[in-house]
Parts: structure tokens; C-alpha cells; sequence
């Protein structure tokens, strides 16, 4: 199947699949009439945008049809996985808006049944204990193309079998020399069915179970079993499972347990993303983001620190829809929702990034206005601020130019009237440099009948600017995010490592910012627009001594534009 890029123009809405099945199954009785979905997430890293897709499907199908979703840790593997993210897929999924309630479940807590069925399959000599090195299952496997070569340890006893699997779990034997196979078909082209391993021996402590066990069963064997332990009526999964599931049913048939129906569908892939956690762990083992929640990393935990919301995001996900061939959906269609949701939200205040000195030269020395505004436009009944007015105030330096540049020119210049936001028209009359010709203070009049919401002046000003009042103003770092890749689909190229296309200017740190007072009151997750600059959120490590903010994205909603 191939991979392509789509945005909402190319969009069409989903047929809805999986709704369809669910609601002939409803028609039928099946399963009693009962819908019972489960995300399991494997706890070894943070979950990451394509994890979203499945927490929307799983959780959103069994709430929309009257059902209950389990939360189960597929924790088959101790080498990789901690207690540090158990905790964190928690902590998301509830970010996002979803309840398991006291449905929290483990593989782990089905080790002893897990294991209890390999020793059914034995009996019912489907499985054998295989001394093969992995290499050699490999080429016993062979091509898709040609059948396979039978494992010469394949015709063991029953008995023999049974003997060896016990001392497996008894820690008799080293890790890789030996593997438990069920016989399945050497000879099918999928190559999944051809006699899989489903218990491997890892003498390595659980985050749960400790030492109790040192064989630990496979995905394959873990998943479609834990499933109908559940009694999972649909077992929702990504596209890459599609193979998996001839196998999930033999199992289902030979062991003569609760028939689950695993349905498969795309997977989430956004460009400039990457959804594997095993290459998301080579960032952060690599040094070059700052952990799994650093803002700039696909992470959901990175989205929110950055300052994404769960509506934003459960929205993207309904944009997008359910598809059966996998595709990567453009970010700047995440960007362009969220920015809806932003700017309905957002609290406006003034900041100033790259300051220069304005002096309003005809402005009463020492006096200080206090100038009300709405803390959010959008909202008819929002509350009100005051932002503090002075005769010198900072301003964006890009915002002045000393040369007029001509009629479609916004901003400051010598001869021009601009509007400052919540404030009065100024007339620029000039400027300041130091010897080495650079702009050290910018100067103006200001018409005194021009104030904000009582301009009697009749002045038409050529643009609005923000700005922040010098002797008010309260410092902050910035730290201005962009895309962590250059390219699109950092993992499609296959004579380059994706790490080729690290970002090195993913990050500009702005260390002393300018910020009305308002925002000293900042709380995490509150969400900003800084006006005319893009909109902001307070960083996990800001406090009211030291204001830390993360530019969440830009103002200009470049995907509007193109999809108009």
C-alpha cells in the first residue's frame, strides 16, 4: 500500500467502516448487543500523535455505541518498559478527555493464563519448544515467495515439550536458547503463519511482576488472548496488524476461547512528525530535544507542554476520519484547528520580543494612563484589563523602518500616523542611532483626542502596533518553536537516517522579552495571544519570579489560505 500526503482539500469524509460493522453486529445481537473496546499501549516511551487516532477510535466508537473501553498495558517486555510511563499514558489519555474508569488492566495480570494456554497448544501438540538460534528461524522461515524448511526440533514429544516449556519457566535455560513455536503452515506466503515464536526466555525484573517470571510471551500470543480474557467484542488496531490477523483467529479457534474481532484501519501519520517511540527515543537518548515532553517532539505530552489542547486535537482527529489506506495528513491542517480554538480563546495581552525605545516626545513627563481592554475580544462578556500607558513605551523594532518603504507599509515610520493597540495615534518624527549607525530610540507626538474607544481626532492611521510600557514592563523568556524536521517524511528516504533531517533552528530562545503586567498572574496551560506575534503558553518550569513562555504557533494560517 502507498503512502500519500493529504490535507483537508483532498479530504473526503470517511465512509465510517468500523461504525458499519459495529452497528450490523448491534442488528445481529451479537455479543449481546455489548460494544467493548480496549487501547493497549506497550509502556515503554510516551505516547505520540498516531497513538491519538486509536485513543479517539477506541474510547469515541464504545462511548458513542453505549459501551466501555479497558485500559490494558501490554507489558510483555521488561527490558523496555517502566512504571514512568504507565504513569504518563495515564496522565494523557485523561488529558485528553477519556475515562477507563476501574477498567486498568496489564498483559502482566494474565501471565499465568497466557502461560496456561501455551500449555493447551503443547497438549494439543500445536506447539514445540524450538532450540533454533534466531538466525536460524529466520532462514527456516525463508522468502513469502517459497515455503519453508520445517525446524529440525518440531517433531519433539508432547511430553518432551511440556518438560522443557516448564524448565523455560523455571529459569533452566539461558535467555535465547530456546523459544516456544506453535506449528501453524511453513508453507504460507504470510509469513507471520509460519510456525511463530510466542514465548522467549528474559531473565530481566518486571515493573510489576519482578522476578517471578523469566518467560515472557510475544505480541501475537499476548494480545488476541488478553483480548478474549476481556471479552473484547471489536479489537480496533492500526493497518500494520492487517497480517497479524489470521493468526489472532487460529489462536482464537485452537484454544476455543471468546472470538474477539480484531478490524484494522490507518494509522495516524502527520508530516514533519515521526510516530515511533523507538525513533522518538533515539532523539532524547541523543540529546538533541529535551526529554519526551519537550515542545517541539510529537509527543502528547510535547503537544501540550507546547500549548496544543485536547479539543484541538480530538477535532484533528474527527478531520481527518477513518481511513483503510494509510496516508500522511499535513500538520498545517493541526495548526489551522487549533488556531480556530485559539483565537476564540485566547487571552490578548502585549509582549514585545525584540525591543527598541519609543519616546512620545509632547507626552506630559511622569504621567501614567491606565488604558481597559478586553482580556478576550471574542467574548462578549469577558472580563476587562488594564494596561499601564506612559511616554515611553518599548516597541518591536522590525516595527520602525527610517526609510518609508511605500503605500502597502503598516508600520512605523518618519512622517506616518500608526494606531498603538489600546493606546493613542502617534505621528513618527524620527529617530536616534549610536556611532555605529544602529537605532537606539525611536520618537513621536501623540494626538491627545486619539485615545482608544474616545478618538475625537478624525487622524486616520496608516496600521496598529502593540506595545508594552518601559518603566511597567515585566521580563520573560520566550522560546519560539518551529517544525523539529526540514522535510516532511523524515523516515521515507531510504539511503538516509531521519536524524539527517533534525531541525538545527527547531529552537530560537529569546531570553529577555517584554511583557505587560498582566501576565505575571500566568498559570500553566493558560492560553495567550501575543498580539500580532502568534499565541503562547506559559512553559511547565515558569513561575512568577521567572515567566517562561512557548510559542504554541503562528498567527498566519498559511492552510486557510491555500484551501480557500
Amino acid at each position: 500500500m502507498g503512502t500519500q500526503i493529504i490535507g483537508m482539500s483532498e479530504h473526503k469524509e470517511s465512509l465510517n467502516f468500523i461504525e458499519e460493522i459495529i452497528e450490523e453486529d448491534l442488528r445481529n445481537g451479537k455479543h449481546d448487543g455489548r460494544i467493548h473496546t480496549r487501547f493497549p499501549p506497550e509502556p515503554n516511551g510516551y505516547l505520540h500523535i498516531g497513538h491519538t487516532k486509536a485513543i479517539w477510535v477506541n474510547f469515541g466508537l464504545a462511548e458513542k455505541y453505549g459501551g466501555v473501553t479497558n485500559l490494558r498495558f501490554d507489558d510483555t517486555n521488561p527490558t523496555t518498559e517502566e512504571t514512568e510511563y504507565v504513569d504518563n499514558i495515564k496522565k494523557d489519555i485523561a488529558w485528553l478527555g477519556y475515562k477507563w474508569d476501574e477498567r486498568e488492566y496489564y498483559t502482566s495480570d494474565y501471565f499465568q493464563t497466557l502461560y496456561d494456554y501455551a500449555v493447551t497448544l503443547i497438549k494439543k501438540d500445536l506447539a514445540f519448544v524450538d532450540d533454533s538460534t534466531a538466525d536460524e528461524i529466520a532462514e527456516q522461515k525463508g522468502v513469502p515467495s517459497k515455503p519453508g524448511k520445517e525446524s529440525p526440533y518440531k517433531t519433539r514429544s508432547i511430553e518432551e515439550n511440556l518438560k522443557l516449556f516448564e524448565g523455560m519457566k523455571n529459569g533452566e535455560f539461558e535467555d535465547g536458547s530456546k523459544v516456544l513455536r506453535v506449528k501453524v503452515d511453513m508453507t504460507s506466503p504470510n509469513m507471520h503463519m509460519r510456525d511463530p515464536v510466542i514465548y522467549r526466555i528474559k531473565k530481566e525484573t518486571h515493573h510489576r511482576t519482578g522476578d517471578e517470571w523469566c518467560i515472557y510471551p510475544m505480541y501475537d500470543f499476548a494480545h488476541g488472548q488478553s483480548d478474549s480474557v476481556e471479552k473484547i467484542t471489536h479489537s480496533l488496531c492500526s493497518l500494520e496488524f492487517i497480517h497479524h490477523r489470521p493468526l489472532y483467529n487460529w489462536f482464537i479457534e485452537k484454544l476455543e476461547i471468546f472470538p474477539s474481532r480484531q478490524i484494522e484501519f490507518a494509522r495516524m501519520n502527520v508530516s514533519y512528525m515521526i510516530t515511533s517511540k523507538r525513533k522518538l527515543l533515539r532523539l532524547v537518548e541523543g540529546g538533541m530535544v529535551d526529554g519526551w515532553n519537550d515542545p517541539r517532539m510529537p509527543t502528547i505530552s510535547g503537544l501540550r507542554r507546547r500549548g496544543y489542547t485536547p479539543k484541538s486535537i480530538r477535532d484533528f482527529c474527527a478531520a481527518t476520519g477513518l481511513a483503510k489506506r494509510d496516508n500522511v495528513i499535513e500538520v498545517e491542517l493541526l495548526e489551522s484547528i487549533l488556531r480556530n480554538e485559539l483565537n476564540q480563546d485566547a487571552q490578548r495581552v502585549h509582549v514585545v520580543l525584540n525591543p527598541v525605545p519609543l519616546v512620545i516626545t509632547n507626552y506630559p513627563e511622569g504621567k501614567v494612563e491606565m488604558m481597559v481592554a478586553k482580556i478576550n475580544p471574542m467574548d462578549e462578556d469577558s472580563p476587562t484589563r488594564e494596561i499601564p500607558f506612559s511616554g515611553r513605551l518599548l516597541i518591536e523594532r522590525d516595527d520602525f523602518m527610517e526609510e518609508d518603504p511605500g503605500k502597502k507599509y503598516y508600520r512605523m515610520a518618519p512622517g506616518r500616523n500608526v494606531r498603538l493597540k489600546n493606546g493613542y495615534i502617534l505621528n513618527c518624527t524620527g529617530c536616534t542611532k549610536d556611532a555605529d549607525g544602529n537605532i537606539t530610540e525611536v520618537q513621536a507626538t501623540y494626538y491627545e483626542d486619539s485615545r482608544s474607544g474616545s478618538d475625537t481626532s478624525g487622524v486616520k492611521p496608516k496600521g496598529t502596533m502593540h506595545y508594552v510600557s518601559e518603566q511597567h514592563a515585566i521580563e520573560a523568556q520566550v522560546n519560539l518553536y518551529d517544525r523539529l524536521f526540514t522535510d516532511p517524511t523524515p523516515t521515507s528516504h531510504e539511503n538516509k537516517d531521519y536524524l539527517e533531517f533534525v531541525n538545527p533552528d527547531s529552537l530560537k530562545v529569546i531570553e529577555k522579552a517584554y511583557c505587560e503586567p498582566y501576565l505575571v498572574n500566568a498559570k500553566q496551560d493558560d492560553k495567550f495571544q501575543f498580539i500580532r506575534l502568534g499565541y503562547f503558553t506559559p512553559d511547565y518550569d515558569s513561575t512568577a519570579e521567572r515567566l517562561i513562555f512557548n510559542r504554541t504557533v503562528s498567527l498566519k494560517d498559511k492552510w486557510k489560505k491555500k484551501n480557500k
